[in-house]
């Protein structure tokens, strides 16, 4: 569910209660946890935390317009859900991560980079805490540059991999047969008639 709202404050606002409270809970740890240099601002539809263009000119490379995205919050229809982009990105993040949730006993769904949970009550806030003052600000532009280097290089890997080298025609072999010409070529057999044993198939 995609919010059209324009500020933080008016996204919150058209939220219902129980989701506004959870909302607002999440909020406070992600800012309390945030490295010093992110902002807060509505970015696709949801509260987004960034680095912002005065810090990181060159923007998020799927669309540059963008500030790069680091985290945020969302209030969908049937769940809420946060994002944490470091997570996608080290393996051993994720896994500090995904040991912290499972010791707490409460249940993690989780896609790449997304965690969804029903009620504020069923997510461990000081384990997404940690989560995201694990990474401040330098090492997650470090990160990012560093997956963005590397898919480049897979592209172009792909891409010259994918090069269909020119065909070529095989060597004659020797003592192979001249194709015949018209004149040695051999007459097509006559059908014989419903009398005869069998007629060339078609």
């Amino acid at each position: 569910m995609t919010s059209k709202a324009a500020t933080v404050a008016e996204y919150i606002s058209q939220l219902p209660p129980d989701r506004r409270d959870a909302v607002e809970k999440l909020r406070s740890v992600f800012r309390k946890n945030l490295d010093k240099g992110f902002e807060e601002g509505m970015q696709y539809g949801m509260i987004g935390y960034y680095v912002p263009h005065r810090l990181y000119p060159a923007g998020y490379h799927c669309d540059p317009k963008q500030p790069l995205p680091f985290a945020g919050i969302a209030s969908q229809k049937n769940y809420l859900s946060i994002y944490i982009t470091s997570l996608y990105g080290s393996e051993n993040h994720l896994k500090r991560f995904q040991e912290e949730w499972a010791k707490t006993g409460k249940k993690l769904d989780m896609g790449k980079a997304c965690i969804r949970f029903k009620r504020i009550e069923d997510a461990p806030l000081d384990v997404i805490g940690r989560a995201i003052a694990r990474v401040p600000m330098k090492e997650f532009i470090a990160y990012y540059e560093s997956a963005i280097r590397d898919m480049g290089k897979q592209r172009k890997k792909s891409e010259t991999g994918t090069k269909a080298s020119p065909a070529r025609t095989p060597p004659a072999k020797s003592g192979a047969r001249k194709p015949a010409t018209p004149k040695a070529a051999a007459k097509p057999a006559r059908s014989r008639t419903s009398s005869g044993t069998s007629s060339a198939r078609r």
